[in-house]
């Protein structure tokens, strides 16, 4: 017996032949269940294959000298096998039957052959409902399978899925903003015009605006570089870092001023934290992504730009210069004071601007070098520094702890990683230690500010931190272009989620605190100076 069906939405219609011949034999049938030739272009498994086991009775019927009629089974045997190709969609189902009758002589012994054929029928008749059951199986698995999409991917279309797999793996929101993220791939990629570069440019940022987080973000090539470049210790443009108002998150007027690089265009235009980016090149800032505005106010060496800024009562217009932007990340000085044994004559001055490839190694050097010089008190001014590399704060914490937790890393399901130190890299856990924070102390900076704090390693002066408590991670595609990823948050080591909070400073400074090394000895030394701070105070709890 055969059966051949299509699996389409139409009904099946299956035509069966059944003989038995006179003699001694063995006969088989046969179905088999298709669907049109379909490529599945979108499955990552090609060819799927399976064997179902199910018994086939093999009976022998006999007929005894007295008449009585017996059937026997003699056996089980495996008889079907099934086969899915990807390629063409069939599936085919092969049953065999086999009967075996032995005659004797005289008609009474044919009527009571024919009775015990009703107890075959009988027991073909439990085979074919299972002919039946699994030929509804099989219709059923082809028609899920004949609602594939049976495009093909291009190299447009790759891409896409590579910047939508990064996506799938790293982002810290498995929900994807209450969103069915394997759904999203399907209908882009139905939908979504990929034809050329641009136009899949288009469909990878749509894709990303989907998750509504102004951190996550595409970049092309050459902005790609350029970010690279910026974390390697050089960066063209007007010196300024800057970020949304805490809690806006680009919802309302205006960018705020985090830090400005000392020496740059945009410093020497007096331009301070917390100022408010108003416009750039007449362009309005509101509702512009931060990502957006860098990428404005970056351009070739000499070329100029204009903004309008706010600061406090007062809008200025102002035209800077673009320069190469050197971000050397540390200065330091040794401050000497007049005093005693306790008072800390002698005290270390390290001013860390951000937190590029460089930031560990030369903040190592300064310490090495201070420590030369006699120093036995440390100074770490972190105001104004809006971070950078994650991976440069972990390793600065541990040069200042013998022991202890730097940072937990946590997603939506709570704490996925560990930071902590043995002590084993530590350099400097013996002498007072003093960290300067502002505002403009985000993301990178609060991590080490918050594990100096909680580990009661430093004592905390200034104002509370910008609050930035998501980690981003930066993702190259195939063609150079690239992903930066939010792939998490982070506590610090009491569990205190600083985002859009801060890290809370034990002491305020003198609002007229300089920010300078220079200045930084001169309020320390005269007693009379507007910005004069104690230095015992300085180091105490």
């Amino acid at each position: 017996m055969e059966v051949l069906t299509s699996s389409s939405a139409a009904s099946v219609s299956p035509c069966f032949r059944f003989s038995i011949p006179n003699r001694t034999s063995c006969s088989g049938f046969q179905f088999k269940v298709g669907t049109d030739s379909q490529q599945w272009k979108s499955l990552s498994v090609r060819t799927m294959e399976a064997q179902l086991w199910s018994p086939v009775l093999c009976i022998t019927t006999s007929i005894n000298m007295s008449g009585s009629c017996s059937c026997s089974t003699l056996s089980k045997r495996r008889f079907l096998l099934s086969r899915f190709s990807s390629k063409d969609g069939w599936f085919s189902v092969s049953y065999g039957l086999c009967l075996k009758s032995k005659k004797r002589r005289g008609s009474s012994q044919s009527q009571k052959v024919m009775s015990c054929s009703e107890r075959i029928r009988q027991d073909v008749s439990v085979v074919f409902v299972g002919f039946f059951t699994t030929m509804l199986l099989v219709t059923s698995v082809s028609l899920a399978v004949s609602n594939m999409p049976s495009w093909a991917l291009s190299e447009e279309n790759l891409l896409f899925l590579e910047a939508w797999r990064t996506i799938d793996r790293a982002y810290i929101d498995k929900s994807f903003n209450g969103q069915s993220w394997f759904r999203y791939r399907e209908d882009a990629l139905r939908n979504e015009p990929m034809n050329t570069r641009e136009e899949t440019y288009v469909a990878i940022r749509k894709m990303l605006a989907t998750l509504d987080d102004p951190f996550t973000r595409f970049l092309e090539p050459e902005k790609f570089k350029s970010l690279r470049s910026g974390t390697q210790g050089a960066l063209t443009g007007v010196g300024l870092s800057i970020g949304y108002p805490v809690g806006s998150e680009g919802s309302t007027a205006g960018l705020v001023v985090i830090s400005a690089s000392a020496g740059g265009p945009a410093d020497k235009a007096g331009i301070l934290s917390g100022d408010v980016i108003l416009e750039i090149d007449d362009k309005s800032t509101e509702g512009m992504g931060i990502y957006d505005a860098a990428e404005r106010l970056q351009g070739p060496e000499g070329s100029s730009v204009e903004i309008t800024i706010r600061s406090g009562p007062e809008v200025k217009h102002l035209a800077l210069m673009r320069e190469k932007v050197s971000l050397n990340p540390v200065k330091s000085r040794l401050c000497e004071i007049p005093g005693k044994g306790k008072d800390f004559p002698r005290i270390g001055y390290i001013k860390l601007t951000s937190f590029n490839q460089n930031a560990s190694t030369a903040v190592r050097g300064a310490i090495d070098t201070l420590r030369n010089n006699g120093v036995n008190a440390f100074v770490l001014d972190l105001r104004d520094n809006s971070g950078g590399l994650f991976p440069e704060g972990v390793e600065i914490a541990k040069m200042w702890l013998d022991k202890g937790v730097i940072v937990y890393i946590c997603d939506n399901r709570g704490v996925r990683d560990i930071y902590e130190t043995d002590g084993s890299t530590a350099i400097a856990t013996s002498e007072p230690l003093a960290v300067l924070v502002n505002k403009g102390t985000a993301s990178a900076s609060e991590i080490l500010a918050g594990a100096l704090k909680d580990n009661k390693r430093a004592v905390l002066f200034g104002e509370p931190t910008y609050g930035k408590g998501k980690i981003q991670s930066v993702f190259q595609l195939s063609d150079g272009s690239g992903l930066v990823v939010t792939v998490a948050r982070y506590e610090t080591p009491a569990h205190n989620d600083i985002d859009k909070i801060g890290v809370i400073p034990d002491h305020p400074l003198p609002t007229s605190f300089p920010k300078e090394e220079d200045g930084f000895c001169g309020c320390l030394k005269d007693p009379a100076s507007a910005c004069y701070l104690n230095r015992g105070q300085l180091f105490s709890g």
